[in-house]
């Protein structure tokens, strides 16, 4: 799997995300194994087999709980995501509009402010240089 390998040299840039990486590459195995096991789940014609296999994978998704709640902690942009998306009622897409109305976004900006003054503040700087 390519997330098992580091794309930098590890000494330019450190520990702490060496270490990022490794939850986030566990967060992924975890999500997988939930993945297997409740195909499993849902292929098996045996009921007991059926309870273990089940069994198995909501304890993958307290893993996956764990190392993303880990994440958060250490990312604060993921863990505004988390607030705004997570334990929500009514469309997802809501959470998108609620949020975009602290940001901008919610009329399609990108939350940069406008440009407009900028262009006409370096024209007159232009004008007193030359």
């Amino acid at each position: 799997m390519a997330s098992e390998t580091l794309h930098e040299d590890a000494s330019k840039i450190g520990e702490e995300t060496i270490d990022t990486h490794r939850a986030i590459a566990s967060l992924m195995e975890e999500l997988e194994a939930v993945d297997w096991y409740e195909q499993r789940v849902k292929a098996t014609d045996d009921e007991e087999l059926r309870e273990i296999l089940a069994h198995n994978r909501d304890e993958e998704k307290e893993h996956a709980a764990m190392v993303l709640e880990w994440l958060r902690r250490r990312d604060a942009t993921l863990s505004e995501q988390l607030k705004t998306y997570l334990f929500k009622e009514g469309p997802i897409h809501d959470s998108v509009a609620e949020s975009g109305a602290s940001n901008g976004a919610s009329d399609g900006c990108l939350g940069i402010g406008s440009l407009k003054g900028l262009q006409a503040q370096g024209r007159g700087r232009r004008r007193a240089i030359s």
